[in-house]
C-alpha cells in the first residue's frame, strides 16, 4: 500500500492503521481469559494495575519492533540472524516456536471451551476438531491484507460488544475498580493456591505476547512510504498512533473479564473460579440473565480464531527470520497445531478435563519466562545506531526500556527459582529428577539469556548475505534466434543460469526477455503487492545483477516482480505481458520435499496458453 498517495493527513493515518489491530488480537485471546479470571475471581479488583503495567510495556515494546521493521526493513528475527551466532539463532527460534506452540495451546483450549459451552461437545472432540480450523487461515488468505484486517477488526469489535454487555449485567463498583490501580500483590484467601505472583507473570505473559514482537516487527512493512527522513518518522509516528488505539482497546477488553470475574465470583466469595468452563456456568444463577453466558462463550470462540490467525502469521516469521527457511504455509500451521493439540489431548485423557483452566494458565507463564529472549535483542538492535542510523531511541526510552526487560526477567526468574525450590523441597525423593532436567534447562536457558545481554556480538552487524531462495550466480550464455519475447522465472538458484542461457538460444540477441521473480516472505503471502520488507528490496537488488550482466552482453532484458504462491502469481504475470515463452526450471522434489516445499511446475503449465520450456535440474 502506497501511503505517499494518499491525500490529506486523515487518510494517510486510516492507511497506516491495522497492523496493531492483528498484534492486538493476541492480547485478547482465551489465554488472557483464563488469567484474567483467576486473577479477579482470586484477588478481586487488586490485580487490575498488572494489567495496566502490562498495557504500558506492550506498547513500548511493540512500538519499538514497528520502529525496528520501519527503519531497517528487517523483522525481529531477521536482525537477530544477521546478529548472533548459528547456534544462538537456532537456541532463539526453539524457545520462539514454544513461545507460539503455547499461544497456539491457548487458542485450542478457547475454541474447545466455546463449542462444548454453546454445545455441549466434549472438550476432547472439540480439541480435535480444532485441527480443520487451519483451513480457515488458508481461506482468508487469498483476499488479501485489507480485507483480513477488516475480518479481523469486526471479531474484535464482536468481542468488545460482548463484554459492554456483560458490564451491565455485573454493575462494578467503580470505587474499588479505580482502587486496583494502586500496586500491590495480595496473599491467596486459599491456602496452598496460586500466588499473585503466578497469577500476575500469567497476566503479563498473556498480554506482552513474545511473538507479537516478531509480527509487528514484520507487518508495519506492509505500507509503503517515502524512505526520506520525514516519511520515516511519520511512519514511525503513525504507527505509535495505530499500537494505542489497538492495545488501548484490548486493555479495555481484558480489564472487562477481569472485573467480571471480580464483580461476581470475588463479590460472592467464590474465590476458586479458575477455569473458564466455572465461570460461564456461574454468570446465569449470579446475572440473573440468560443471556449473558451465551454472549460470553460467543465472545471466546471469536477470540481463540482471530488469535490463530496472527499465530500462523508469527510462525512463518519466526521460522523463515532465524532459519532462512521456508515450507508450505498450510504445512507451517499443522505443524504449530499438531504441537498445541498434544498436550491439551494428553491433559484431558490423564488427568481430566478439571485441569484445562491450570494448564491455560500454565500457557500463559510459558509466554512470559521467554518475553526476554525477545525483549533484550529488541531493545539493543533499537539502541544500535550502526542499524538505526539517527532513529535509534533515545537515552530516556533506552532506560525505560531496560528497566522494562529487568520488571519481566527479575519477576520470572524470581518465580522460577520459588517453584523449582518447592518441587525439590515437597519431594525429596524424586528431588534428583528435577536436578536432572529443569535445574539444567533453567542454568542453560540463563547462560543464554546473559550472552544475548552481554556479548559483544551484539554490536557487530553482519550484512545478511541470502534469502531462503540463495544468491545470484554469473552468467555465461551464447545464443540463436527463435522467439521474440520470453519470459524466464528465476528463483536465485544454481537453475537461473541455466534457465536463462536455455531462453536466450531460444531468441538470441533479438527477442525481447522478462525476467519473473516471485517474493513468497510470509508477509508477501498475506500482503500481496503492498509489501515492502527486507526480501524485497534484496530480490530486486539481486535482479539487478542478472539484468547487468545480460544487457552488457546486448540482450533486451526487464524484470517483474509477483508476490505470494507462485502457482499463482506466474500465470498472472504471463497474462499480463504476453511473452512468446515460458521458461522454467523444474528442481526434481520427491514427495516428501513436495509436500514440505511446495510445487509449482504442473499448476503453471496449466494456468498458462503459451508453450512451456521446462528443463530437470
Amino acid at each position: 500500500m502506497d501511503i505517499d498517495s494518499k491525500r490529506g493527513i486523515g487518510n494517510k493515518i486510516l492507511a497506516f492503521m491495522g497492523p496493531a489491530y492483528l498484534i492486538s488480537v493476541g492480547y485478547m485471546d482465551p489465554g488472557n481469559w483464563a488469567t484474567d479470571i483467576a486473577g479477579g475471581s482470586t484477588f478481586g479488583y487488586k490485580l487490575i494495575w498488572v494489567l495496566l503495567m502490562s498495557n504500558l510495556i506492550a506498547l513500548l515494546l511493540q512500538s519499538l519492533s514497528s520502529r525496528l521493521g520501519l527503519v531497517t526493513g528487517r523483522d525481529l528475527a531477521q536482525a537477530s540472524r544477521e546478529t548472533y551466532s548459528p547456534i544462538v539463532n537456532f537456541s532463539l527460534w526453539i524457545l520462539a516456536e514454544i513461545a507460539i506452540a503455547a499461544c497456539d495451546l491457548a487458542e485450542v483450549l478457547g475454541m474447545a471451551i466455546g463449542l462444548q459451552l454453546l454445545f455441549g461437545l466434549p472438550l476432547i472432540y472439540g480439541v480435535s476438531l480444532t485441527v480443520f480450523d487451519t483451513l480457515l487461515l488458508l481461506f482468508l488468505i487469498n483476499f488479501g491484507i485489507r480485507k483480513l484486517e477488516a475480518f479481523i477488526i469486526t471479531l474484535i469489535a464482536m468481542i468488545g460488544v460482548s463484554f459492554l454487555i456483560e458490564m451491565f449485567f455485573c454493575k462494578p463498583a467503580l470505587g474499588d475498580i479505580l482502587q486496583g490501580f494502586i500496586p500491590d500483590l495480595p496473599a491467596n484467601p486459599i491456602p496452598g493456591g496460586s500466588t499473585a505472583l503466578y497469577i500476575a507473570i500469567g497476566i503479563i505473559g498473556a498480554t506482552v505476547m513474545p511473538h507479537n514482537l516478531y509480527l509487528h516487527s514484520s507487518l508495519v512493512q506492509t505500507r509503503k512510504f517515502e524512505r526520506t527522513d520525514k516519511g520515516i518518522l511519520r511512519a514511525i509516528k503513525y504507527n505509535i498512533l495505530d499500537s494505542v488505539l489497538a492495545l488501548n482497546l484490548a486493555f479495555f477488553v481484558n480489564c472487562a473479564i477481569l472485573i467480571l470475574a471480580a464483580a461476581t465470583f470475588f463479590k460472592n466469595g467464590m474465590f476458586d473460579v479458575s477455569d473458564i468452563s466455572q465461570a460461564h456456568s456461574f454468570l446465569a444463577p449470579l446475572l440473573g440473565s440468560k443471556l449473558a453466558p451465551i454472549i460470553f462463550a460467543v465472545a471466546l470462540i471469536v477470540a481463540g480464531q482471530s488469535s490463530t490467525i496472527t499465530g500462523t502469521l508469527a510462525g512463518q516469521i519466526v521460522m523463515e527470520g532465524y532459519l532462512n527457511l521456508r515450507i508450505q504455509p498450510w504445512l507451517r500451521r499443522l505443524i504449530t497445531r499438531l504441537l498445541a493439540i498434544i498436550p491439551a489431548l494428553l491433559t484431558i485423557t490423564l488427568i481430566g478435563e478439571k485441569a484445562i483452566g491450570g494448564l491455560l494458565i500454565l500457557s500463559q507463564v510459558i509466554l512470559s519466562i521467554q518475553l526476554g529472549f525477545a525483549i533484550i535483542p529488541l531493545i539493543h538492535f533499537v539502541c544500535d545506531k550502526q542499524k538505526m542510523g539517527k532513529y535509534v531511541i533515545s537515552t530516556p526510552l533506552k532506560i525505560l526500556s531496560w528497566i522494562c526487560a529487568i520488571i519481566i526477567v527479575g519477576l520470572n526468574a524470581k518465580m522460577i527459582y520459588d517453584q523449582i525450590h518447592d518441587w525439590i523441597t515437597g519431594d525429596q525423593t524424586h528431588a534428583y529428577i528435577y536436578y536432572l532436567t529443569v535445574v539444567p534447562i533453567s542454568i542453560a536457558a540463563g547462560i543464554l539469556l546473559l550472552y544475548i545481554t552481554f556479548h559483544k556480538q551484539i554490536h557487530r552487524t553482519k550484512i545478511l548475505t541470502s534469502t531462503p531462495h540463495g544468491n545470484v550466480k554469473k552468467l555465461e550464455l551464447s545464443a540463436p534466434a527463435l522467439y521474440h519475447k520470453i519470459a524466464v522465472a528465476i528463483d536465485f538458484s544454481d537453475t537461473d543460469s541455466k534457465s536463462i542461457n536455455l531462453a536466450t538460444k531460444q531468441g538470441g540477441k533479438d527477442a525481447e526477455y522478462l525476467l519473473i521473480h516471485v517474493v513468497e516472505t510470509a508477509g508477501a503471502i498475506f500482503m500481496g503487492k503492498d509489501i515492502d520488507d527486507l526480501e524485497t528490496h534484496i530480490d530486486k537488488q539481486q535482479i539487478q545483477s542478472y539484468l547487468h550482466d545480460l544487457s552488457h552482453l546486448g540482450y533486451n532484458v526487464k524484470f517483474v516482480l509477483g508476490y505470494g504462491n507462485p502457482k499463482k502469481a506466474i500465470p498472472e504475470l504471463v497474462k499480463e505481458h504476453q511473452p512468446d515463452l515460458l521458461v522454467m526450471g523444474a528442481h526434481g522434489h520427491k514427495f516428501l520435499k513436495d509436500l514440505i516445499f511446495g510445487t509449482t511446475i504442473d499448476s503453471v503449465r496449466h494456468s498458462v496458453k503459451i508453450p512451456v520450456l521446462i528443463f530437470k535440474t
